[in-house]
């Protein structure tokens, strides 16, 4: 990817939800909500104190993450719907 975000922000892939519902139901396009689950692609080096030391990163590409519902930036890079957000947006990291 030719995007590197800065500072304390990240590239974040949207994870794909189900298409059906546990007992089976045919979940249709209008009906879905967009998920809060996704997979970061990339990371900023970090934040800086006033001290301009580095504040490194809790996260690092690869790691799958939740996110707030209205978190981050929707941005379209190299024809991939990505979301660009702080790393403060980011509500935990799933093992």
């Amino acid at each position: 990817m030719a995007f590197k975000p800065l500072h304390d922000r990240v590239t974040v892939r949207r994870v794909q939800s189900d298409e059906k519902t546990k007992g089976g139901l045919i979940i249709p396009d209008s009906a879905k909500e967009k998920p809060a689950e996704g997979e970061i692609v990339a990371v900023g080096e970090g934040a800086r104190k006033d001290s301009g030391e580095l504040i490194p990163m809790s996260v690092k590409a690869g790691d799958r993450i939740l996110f707030g519902k209205w978190s981050g930036t929707e941005v379209t890079v190299e024809g991939e719907e990505l979301l660009i957000m702080k790393e403060s947006d980011i509500l935990g990291i799933l093992s």
